[in-house]
């Protein structure tokens, strides 16, 4: 599967500019790892992949052809889990994946729910009311309802969410495995689960894409702008960096920070995924 995505913009009734000149090409296999702030634009991108919302302007091509004039093929080669995902509180697990499986036209439906619920570890709960099930666990359902059909594009937004770190790390192994021969967009703000299992990053922040590459690419335009000195050094300093940790060491407590120059006091240190995300966030809004 081929999506090409061209010159996109998506303005609300508000007037709000959610998306401007959007330019993505996704080919499978990839996993791609969605990030920016609250408010960026992800939510809107991936409802207009999935033909959620009509676009302003510009043009979604899959496989070459208008997704509006190949929407109801494109939703049977698609799994997808929005933020927010209802489930039918009065089913069981079995029965809701069950009516999802017939909305699908799985022919196939026992085999198909016994393989999703093994993969989302929901075996013990397959009988389970989904009324009484933790927000682990009914996120684990739509997880496993995303799945169904071996779809060839698998958007998730938020999917580590209420999840804790075994299951997290299960997962990130499962999308990782999913992308061998799919496109399966990750959006998450958990820059570890990108860290993980992405090879493809996109940035967004007010619609408009910052970057849009490969982990390693990002990490390098972070070089030298990511340091660490002890608080009590720099304190009194006129604050030109952005703090982004602290740790209580034996000699107090030492920062991270980044910055488009790093303060004398600051020590240079390789930087971390998070580091070179937080950098390029506030290299276009705050350091200028």
């Amino acid at each position: 599967m081929k999506i090409s995505i061209e010159n996109l913009n998506m303005t609300y009734h508000t007037g709000k500019k959610a998306l401007q000149d959007i330019s993505i090409q996704m080919e499978s296999p990839s996993l791609i790892g969605l990030l920016g702030p609250n408010g960026a634009g992800k939510s809107t991108l991936m409802k207009l992949l999935v033909a959620g919302l009509l676009p302003t302007s510009g043009k979604i091509l899959i496989d070459g052809v208008p997704l509006l004039k190949n929407e109801k093929k494109l939703k049977a080669r698609l799994g997808y889990l929005p933020q927010s995902f209802g489930l039918y509180d009065e089913l069981t697990v079995w029965q809701f994946l069950d009516y999802i499986a017939a909305l699908k036209g799985i022919k196939n439906r026992k085999e198909t729910i016994n393989e999703v619920i093994q993969k989302t570890n929901l075996i013990d709960k397959r009988k389970s009311r989904i009324s009484t099930l933790s927000g682990g666990q009914r996120q684990r359902v739509g997880i496993a309802q995303s799945l169904m059909g071996s779809p060839e594009l698998l958007i998730f937004d938020e999917p580590t969410v209420g999840l804790d770190p075994e299951e997290r790390i299960n997962f990130r192994n499962l999308f990782s495995q999913t992308a061998q021969d799919k496109i399966v967009l990750l959006s998450t703000h958990i820059i570890e689960d990108v860290q993980s299992v992405c090879n493809h990053l996109i940035v967004i922040n007010h619609g408009k894409i910052l970057f849009n590459g490969t982990p390693e690419e990002l990490i390098v335009l972070a070089h030298n702008h990511v340091g660490v000195f002890e608080e009590q050094i720099g304190g009194n300093a006129e604050k030109k960096y952005k703090i982004t940790a602290r740790v209580n060491t034996t000699h107090g407590i030492a920062c991270r920070i980044v910055a488009e120059k790093l303060p004398s006091f600051a020590q240079a240190v390789e930087p971390t995924l998070e580091d070179a995300y937080m950098y390029l966030i506030m290299e276009k809004e705050v350091m200028k």
